[in-house]
């Protein structure tokens, strides 16, 4: 176990309130927040999950997704016990959901500690680290020290460092990311757009999730979204259109993903979205404004490469994860060999 960086003592009771996602959990003594991997011990919160790694692999950047972002990279990727929501389509449920039920079995788990994954990423020579198949918000305290541990290492500093999250990550967690500049790029799964569907879903609330994708916006950070597309959950022209309209009020540069769904955990009697709902969703984006929209989790031809947003040069194809890039190289993003123009593709 290793202490919280983010708790408060409420009172005497030695009740405390976790301050790492927007649950806000109020824990008793010898009782777990709603993720279950945070645990109250005599009134301190401690982290169940430090150095439980699970899922270490090498993977392209696209396949995070991230298009926009140092495109043809190999990022090196992993992930810990838990989650804080509870998704009932959930891919790696074995990693996120099961812990629920058993958090002592973390106690069987071997740490990894920080220095021995910088060590991993020396040794196949990959480009930076993807925080991923769990919410990396829950294992916060340790992706922290793997990225500071790497910063201060001079053949690992100039590596990126990437979170694949659900977006619930509180204030106080994000004021750390953005003070100590932890972060090169947040990939946010957007996953519905109508507040009922998150709470029975998810579990969480959906306007906690749209304020911290403009708030990652603004800071600097690169940002891609993530939606992935339910038959009869998401899969209407509305849920479509509003996504697409509250992203452009944000910017028209911000990256979508509309995702094709698989049967999955608790909803596998659904069947794979329908690749014309793909279509439609991609369209619609597209007539509303957003510059780079893509279709994933599919072999649909030409849904995934980058055109430029001003001439419709095709600036970066890709196809199975192998991407080949054709623009000029800016100072830090790429330009159009066509018409100039600097796009928001960061190199």
């Amino acid at each position: 176990m290793r202490e919280a960086l983010l708790f408060q003592k409420i009172d005497d009771s030695k009740e405390v309130l976790c301050q790492l996602c927007n649950h806000y959990c109020k824990i008793k003594p010898e009782s777990f927040g709603l993720c279950r991997v945070r645990m109250n011990r005599d009134g301190i919160l401690y982290s169940l999950t430090y150095g439980k790694v699970d899922g270490l692999a090498i993977d392209p950047i696209e396949k995070k997704p991230f298009f926009n972002f140092k495109p043809g990279t190999n990022i090196l990727s992993f992930g810990t016990p838990g989650c804080n929501f509870k998704c009932e389509n959930c891919q790696n449920n074995f990693l996120s959901q099961s812990i629920k039920f058993k958090p002592e079995s973390l106690i069987l788990r071997q740490i990894v500690p920080p220095e021995e994954i910088l060590e991993v990423a020396k040794k196949y020579k990959v480009d930076g680290l993807s925080y991923t198949y769990s919410e990396p918000t829950i294992f916060f305290e340790y992706a922290r020290d793997v990225i500071i541990r790497m910063k201060n290492d001079p053949e690992t500093k100039d590596y990126v460092h990437l979170f694949v999250s659900n977006g619930y990550f509180s204030k106080e967690t994000f004021e750390i990311i953005k003070s100590e500049k932890l972060l090169d790029a947040i990939n946010i799964d957007l996953k519905f757009f109508d507040e009922s569907h998150y709470l029975s879903i998810t579990g969480g609330h959906l306007k906690y999730v749209l304020e911290n994708i403009e708030k990652v916006f603004e800071s600097g950070i690169h940002l891609e979204v993530i939606n992935l597309v339910i038959p009869g959950e998401n899969d209407t022209e509305e849920s479509f259109k509003s996504i697409a309209k509250f992203i452009i009020s944000i910017s028209p540069e911000i990256p979508l993903h509309f995702n094709r769904f698989y049967p999955q955990y608790k909803m596998s009697y659904k069947p794979p979205t329908s690749l014309n709902s793909l279509k439609i969703a991609r369209e619609i984006a597209l007539a509303e404004g957003l510059h780079y929209v893509y279709i994933g989790n599919t072999t649909l031809p030409d849904v995934e490469n980058t055109y430029c947003p001003k001439c419709n040069f095709l600036l970066v194809e890709r196809q199975n994860y192998f991407t080949r890039t054709h623009y000029n190289k800016g100072r830090k993003k790429a330009v159009c060999p066509k018409c100039n123009t600097e796009v928001n593709i960061i190199i």
